[in-house]
């Protein structure tokens, strides 16, 4: 008799292929990865996209093809700068770039703009097709250089641009990932102890038949329960961790919440702080300089600062400039911004040098962001030994104490 074949597992890493209505009513398409069609429609309209097809393509991501991630964006405006400034006809760089990436997709990416390229399409249009690629921002200023006939220098301030902002991206994670993979660390060796090294222990006390001290009864009741529920444990942290996933994904509120909640933490705080202003003043900067009216430009910045709070703030920034209001009297009503950036911010509108103003302001706090990150590693060094020491040293002490107490009574 013939068994019933198995249906397979739901892949979590499937590809859809998408059509849909940017902000500006343009037509856009591409492709994102996904668990299901619900999740890719939700990250769509996160980013200002109306999608009106969305199907699951027969490749999936497994296919020797790694994510397109924004560093390979970066390194992707760096190569073409250079190419454009040497001379290389703007097709002909796409083409050396695309066949020299590593990453396929990337690859398959850069080809398929330069093929619009050599169909008569304009590199704006072109870009814009893949938004999750190419941003608002990033095709705002390849306009910009378009217009003005000095794409190649253009160029060279994206790929300048991009370089900082992942620099900054970069140093936040290095401030948040040390941190916490020594947790977790922590956790795992605990849970090793726990698990497999009290329950040697329980044994010989057992055999010994005296009273345990309460510390050492509480330590090993927690590992008999660890070790005959360790599944349910499993399952619970899992599903916990899976479900604030999904709805941080889902939900904007918590997502605020959270931003607000991490910007006022001790220590960390600071560095979001830092961040969020180092990007503001780059990308404003790095626009303005383009030729990029005030308005449409901080449209584009509110979506670069990476902090929820601080895209509100410049969207209402916006929204107060659009009816005349200075940038610097808006910032200083945000509250949010120190007064050195407010002042800075008003040189600048005053002597017409705004964009060469915030870029000294944005010089400066990736500075202090880069500062403030190596002295949070020196402090939390430390710190972090004495948590991990402490831990583990209650369990040797709660393990020893019964063998010291016969010791004592011998």
């Amino acid at each position: 008799m013939a068994l019933p074949a198995k249906k397979p597992d739901p892949d979590k890493n499937l590809l859809f292929a998408w059509q849909g209505m940017d902000r500006k009513g343009q037509r856009v398409k591409g492709e994102t990865p996904g668990s299901d069609e619900a999740s890719v429609r939700a990250d769509l309209r996160r980013q200002g996209i109306n999608p009106t097809k969305i199907r699951k393509t027969s490749k999936g991501l497994g296919g020797g093809k790694k994510k397109i991630t924004s560093k390979d964006i970066s390194v992707f405006s760096r190569q073409l700068a250079t190419m454009m400034s040497a001379g290389v006809p703007l097709v002909q760089a796409f083409d050396i770039v695309g066949r020299g990436h590593d990453n396929p997709a990337m690859q398959d990416l850069i080809l398929s703009v330069k093929n619009d390229i050599q169909s008569g399409t304009a590199l704006t249009l072109a870009l814009a097709k893949h938004p999750l690629q190419f941003d608002e921002l990033f095709c705002n200023l390849v306009q910009a250089g378009e217009q003005a006939g000095v794409l190649d220098t253009m160029l060279d301030k994206i790929a300048t641009y991009k370089e900082k902002t992942e620099s900054i991206k970069g140093k936040i994670k290095k401030a948040l990932f040390y941190p916490a993979a020594v947790i977790i660390v922590a956790l795992v060796v605990t849970t090793v102890i726990m698990i497999f090294v009290i329950p040697q222990f329980k044994s010989l006390f057992d055999s010994f038949g005296a009273d345990l001290p309460a510390f050492t009864l509480l330590v090993v009741g927690i590992s008999d329960f660890m070790v005959e529920w360790w599944w349910l444990i499993g399952m619970a942290l899992g599903g916990a961790g899976y479900a604030i996933a999904q709805a941080f994904k889902r939900s904007p509120k918590l997502r605020e919440g959270l931003d607000r909640t991490m910007l006022k933490f001790p220590i960390i705080g600071p560095i979001l702080h830092k961040a969020a202003i180092a990007r503001f003043a780059r990308t404003l900067a790095t626009m303005f300089a383009a030729g990029v009216p005030l308005v449409e430009a901080l449209t584009s910045v509110a979506g670069a600062t990476g902090s929820v709070i601080y895209s509100e703030a410049i969207l209402q920034m916006r929204e107060q400039v659009a009816t005349g209001q200075s940038l610097q009297l808006s910032m200083r009503q945000a509250n949010l911004f120190p007064h050195l950036v407010i002042q800075m911010t008003a040189i600048g509108e005053e002597a017409g040098s705004l964009d060469d103003m915030l870029g000294k302001v944005a010089d400066f706090y990736e500075e202090e962001v880069d500062n403030a990150v190596d002295a949070l590693s020196s402090l939390l060094e430390p710190m972090i030994m004495v948590v991990i020491g402490g831990l583990v040293g209650s369990l040797v002490v709660a393990m020893y104490l019964p063998i010291f107490k016969m010791g004592a009574a011998v």
